[in-house]
């Protein structure tokens, strides 16, 4: 999958280094050999199930800063773009770059099906219970619509990946997406979603 996150940054013609954080030297062979730069090893306290992004992209960041390399500053553009991300389309890199100049992070996002304020938990007996419940009787069409993280790509100034402790610290700008192109895909039944999502569009398979 993550050819299709490498080829998407190469066409957005965005970048002057694409740089792939990994600990797995099959990886790292693989993304090489796609184009992209993998200068460094994932250290091991960045590389279990409970790291954050911002953490691993702190890293990367400050890694070219001991470099001491001429082209980057605290107000570098840089983009952290997940491998489990094969929706992602070069021109949707390109056009919300722009956001970041009054923005400290960009995230797109893509709205809800249904309205938040109607979702209901269930426990382990199988009984239902509205996280909401004065919004029982409220009409779909009257709640303000809400969104959630694409998991597709997000933007932030290096000073921002260095100190923000959140992706959502200071001024954060949205980059809509439409719900049919965003999936992440982070379980079996996220990646059978997203075959007949590349079926429905016509698209060739994840599996080529």
């Amino acid at each position: 999958m993550i050819q299709w996150s490498i080829e998407a940054a190469i066409e957005s013609k965005c970048f002057s280094s694409i740089v792939v954080s990994t600990d797995s030297a099959k990886v790292a062979d693989m993304a090489t050999g796609l184009g992209a730069y993998v200068p460094f090893k994932r250290p091991e306290r960045l590389a279990d199930d409970h790291t954050i992004t911002i953490d691993v992209i702190k890293h990367a960041v400050e890694w070219f800063f001991e470099q001491n390399l001429p082209s980057v500053s605290m107000s570098t553009p840089v983009c952290c773009l997940y491998a489990t991300s094969p929706f992602t389309l070069p021109a949707d890199i390109r056009n919300s770059l722009g956001l970041l100049a009054n923005s400290q992070f960009v995230i797109p996002v893509s709205s809800f099906g249904f309205p938040i304020q109607r979702a209901s938990r269930m426990s382990e007996d199988g009984v239902l219970s509205m996280f909401s419940p004065e919004h029982v009787n409220t009409r779909s069409q009257d709640l303000e619509e809400a969104y959630h993280d694409a998991g597709q790509f997000y933007w932030g100034t290096a000073q921002a990946w260095c100190s923000a402790q959140s992706l959502y610290a200071g001024r954060v700008a949205g980059y809509p997406l439409p719900r049919w192109r965003v999936q992440d895909i982070d379980t079996p039944e996220d990646w059978q979603r997203a075959e007949k999502m590349f079926a429905a569009m016509g698209t060739k398979s994840l599996l080529v």
